[in-house]
């Protein structure tokens, strides 16, 4: 059924204080509630419901919890439970008066993500767009002119070791057949972490042969019980099956995979995961996705954001990302700011502009090449301040959905601080206003 629409006046609240009477509409969330287009959202993600079932949570509730949930860089279960405690985030969100419940039980978030994917958060990047114009923190000008460049995303995984990755494979398998009542023959329940204990003091004295000797054990062992299964699979049932066709296809490429090969399994509760080297000093391999990030050239807002799985060459992604700007903004970009990756895009409809260009370059473009740089500390902001350095969200499509919110809480961030400083400036012109006679009161 459609999301339902809280009513404005409950009749079990006529001796209850509103919100408006207990917080200061000055705040700038409070601005912030009144620059979004609450409506908009019914509009968008309406069709995702149908007419029968039970009602829907609000769609300004959801959007107002994703908002604040990447604004301040939280979890679901912390976005909800502050929520109960704050009256300004009450008031963003919606409510009228004071709620002391929770809004919502945190996995409600993730069906709403899987619900609406990535177009349909979109919306939420659209939306802060719009807002960013409105409050005037960015002119409508400057998503003529447009900075691209790719960062990874990483996944929440640990650091990936053959050892443990075969040790982690053989408890899955092993779990999973005691679960379905699959007998084995052997399930070296202590001779796995056994070896794989050995195997860590080995790498840490820097004892390599043995540590390669353990580690060929535990290859051993996991085929071993991979052998074991496969046999008895046939005497089972269709349920039993499928149950262990995931699993023992991971197993089988996890047993294949040579050192050298590409598109390696990296995690087994995360199998997208790539191996991406961009040259850092400090970090030579992340382990995650790329992401394409698309900012104004001026004002550092951010207009674009999309997943790249698969790690493709820099320059074949220019085109997509600009089309995502020109869908998200309404305006195609005039000119394009990248970096050296960029070199052999097929963009023909946009000036693209390479950093150490010098051919075509005015004294007026050559300053907002300069500041073609300004776009990496938003990375990092994004990856600090929110949620981008560890994404937490599962498969592919929660990479997209991970990218396309860390923009939305970046240039909330931007709307926020310049309605902060607005409102500032503001007061402390008042109070430097000279006072006059006729203000006195008789």
């Amino acid at each position: 059924m459609k999301p339902q629409t809280p009513p404005d006046f409950p009749t079990d609240d006529l001796f209850r204080h509103r919100l408006e009477n207990l917080i200061d509409m000055r705040h700038e969330l409070v601005k912030l509630a009144g620059l979004i287009d609450w409506e908009y959202f019914d509009s968008k993600w309406g069709e995702t419901f149908s007419e029968d079932g039970r009602p829907g949570i609000a769609t300004r509730r959801i959007a107002g919890l994703h908002y604040l949930k990447h604004t301040y860089g939280l979890s679901d279960e912390q976005v909800v439970m502050r929520w109960a405690e704050n009256p300004y985030w009450q008031y963003f969100c919606g409510e009228t008066y004071f709620q002391h419940k929770l809004p919502l039980n945190p996995s409600s978030l993730t069906r709403w993500r899987q619900r609406l994917g990535g177009k349909g958060i979109e919306v939420l990047l659209s939306t802060t767009i719009d807002a960013a114009i409105e409050s005037k923190a960015v002119k409508r000008g400057d998503l003529k002119r447009v900075t691209v460049d790719t960062t990874v995303q990483e996944k929440a995984i640990a650091f990936p070791t053959d050892s443990r990755l075969y040790n982690r494979a053989r408890e899955r398998l092993v779990r999973l057949a005691k679960v379905h009542g699959v007998p084995l023959r052997q399930s070296y329940v202590r001779v796995g972490p056994r070896l794989l204990f050995k195997n860590n003091r080995y790498g840490h004295a820097r004892q390599m042969r043995r540590q390669q000797r353990t580690t060929s054990k535990l290859k051993t062992v996991l085929g071993r019980v991979y052998r074991d299964i496969e046999r008895r699979l046939g005497e089972q049932g269709e349920s039993v099956q499928a149950a262990f066709a995931e699993p023992m296809t991971l197993t089988k490429r996890l047993l294949d995979q040579q050192r050298k090969d590409k598109n390696k399994l990296y995690a087994l509760h995360a199998p997208e995961v790539e191996c991406i080297a961009k040259g850092k000093a400090h970090k030579r391999y992340e382990f995650g996705v790329k992401v394409s990030i698309a900012t104004t050239n001026r004002s550092n807002l951010v207009v674009g954001a999309q997943s790249l799985p698969g790690n493709p060459y820099d320059g074949h992604t220019l085109s997509s990302a600009l089309a995502q700007v020109e869908q998200l903004t309404g305006l195609r970009p005039e000119r394009c700011y990248v970096d050296l990756g960029y070199r052999g895009h097929d963009v023909s409809d946009v000036d693209v502009f390479k950093a150490r260009q010098k051919r075509g370059v005015t004294r007026s473009i050559g300053r907002e090449l300069k500041r073609r740089n300004a776009i990496e500390p938003i990375i990092g902001h994004m990856k600090n301040d929110g949620l981008m350095h560890r994404n937490q969200l599962k498969g592919t499509d929660g990479d997209a959905i991970n990218a396309i919110l860390c923009g939305v809480g970046q240039n909330l961030r931007l709307i926020l601080r310049h309605l902060r400083v607005f409102c500032l400036t503001i007061r402390q012109a008042y109070m430097r206003k000279p006072f006059l006679s006729s203000q006195c009161p008789a």
